[in-house]
């Protein structure tokens, strides 16, 4: 039997895949909802809300699957049931079949949040970390910058299109993952211990246990709760503002899928070129200097946000929503570095990143709506503005973690 390719390597053909087919799903999807299906606010609100309730319910009991089965199995799996769920989303255009499509979408996504992390650090090392993740997340780009392209050339036969092709090539990840993905620093439990009835639910205790023992991970786990808060009302609404509040003129008789395109198009552009120097300082960086990044990046982030909100102009509305959305590019590869460092235990690395992910899961569905209701009443520019604000407590909470030299412990230790 042939050897399989290495981590590295694979970890870039992972990225760039699902830089592709996240680009090419989400692209033009809130014209499909809005045109194809019909979908009102609320059910465009509820869409979201499912998606975020099953991965909510299901990501604590589905990460364990990699901490205690196979990281490998866990990713394969993931890249299966969401590929299902876009293509059950694309030939289904009925807002309730979009809805409980959206839920299954979030199911998979759980088998995927934390078993990727946590794969990549057994089989590369800490040290290797942020390298990895900065040089995956701009394979993420380029490729991504191809599904922008692809989105829309579908799109203008089709809106459905993209979404069907999206799950059908996230099926054929699935099958190259299973072939290809080396699984070397991963050790699993003796074959009893996996067979317990409650070895899942230890398993998940024992990560929990590690979470409530670090404040620095309970620092993490609160930023992620309001980070995912914003994000969701700027998700849903972003558009919505381009559109009721700004307005965008047509371009070419081509209208609103265009313009979604060129904008992908040139945050991906524009993430690639500002990232370029980054990465090889990044990857360098301790936790100090890390916490030190994300403090200045989520202040812009917040600045940034708070500016698309309240612009009154095109122009000053597209500049604001570039610089949002490249700020919030930027920080995902030291966000992850720095949470994968403060993870000693790789034995419940996944359960444990995946309680911060369910932490940032929380706030998306308990914020979007909240977020929703504001927007229904006074209207949505000032949910966004709402949105942005939510950013200024993670301030305060990376401003404790940099005078803790990024640790909360003096001396460097990730254990409280």
């Amino acid at each position: 039997m042939a050897s399989r390719p290495s981590a590295h390597l694979v970890w870039l053909v992972y990225s760039g895949a699902w830089g592709f087919i996240g680009t090419l799903s989400w692209t033009t999807a809130a014209v499909y909802f809005i045109r194809d299906v019909h979908m009102t606010p609320l059910q465009l609100v509820l869409a979201g809300t499912a998606l975020e309730v099953a991965y909510f319910c299901f990501e604590i009991p589905t990460s364990v699957v990699a901490d205690l089965y196979s990281r490998r199995l866990s990713v394969v799996v993931a890249a299966v049931v969401s590929g299902l769920a876009m293509i059950w989303i694309g030939v289904l255009p009925a807002a309730g079949w979009v809805i409980a499509g959206m839920a299954l979408w979030g199911f998979g996504w759980t088998f995927r949040s934390g078993a990727e992390d946590a794969w990549l650090a057994d089989e590369v090392g800490s040290g290797g970390l942020g390298a990895a993740y900065q040089r995956g997340a701009q394979v993420a780009r380029v490729t991504g910058l191809l599904g922008i392209g692809s989105a829309v050339g579908l799109a203008l036969v089709h809106l459905w299109l993209p979404l069907v092709a999206a799950g059908v090539i996230s099926i054929l990840l699935a099958a190259y993952l299973a072939l290809a993905m080396p699984e070397q620093g991963f050790t699993r439990p003796e074959r009893a211990q996996v067979r317990q009835v409650g070895a899942m639910l230890s398993a998940a205790r024992d990560g929990a246990r590690v979470v409530r023992a670090s404040r620095l991970l309970l620092l993490i786990v609160v930023i992620f709760v309001l980070v995912g808060a914003f994000q969701e009302g700027f998700d849903r609404l972003w558009e919505a503002h381009l559109l009721l509040d700004v307005g965008l003129p047509p371009i070419g008789g081509l209208g609103d899928v265009v313009w979604f395109g060129i904008l992908g198009a040139a945050t991906l552009v524009l993430a690639f070129a500002v990232a370029v120097p980054m990465v090889s300082r990044v990857e360098r960086l301790q936790a100090a200097r890390l916490a030190r990044l994300l403090l200045v990046l989520h202040a812009a982030l917040m600045v940034c946000a708070l500016a698309f909100a309240l612009a009154g102009s095109l122009w000053a509305a597209l500049v604001a929503y570039l610089a949002t959305a490249v700020i919030r590019d930027l920080t995902s590869a030291p966000f992850s570095t720095w949470l994968n460092e403060a993870v000693t235990d790789s034995s419940v690395r996944a359960t444990v990143l995946s309680i911060t992910s369910v932490a940032g899961s929380l706030g998306e569905w308990t914020g979007g709506p909240m977020l929703g209701l504001v927007g229904n009443r006074a209207g949505v520019r000032a949910a966004l503005s709402v949105g942005a604000l939510l950013l200024a407590p993670t301030l305060l909470l990376l401003g404790r973690a940099v005078r803790h030299h990024g640790t909360l412990v003096d001396g460097g230790d990730h254990r409280a």
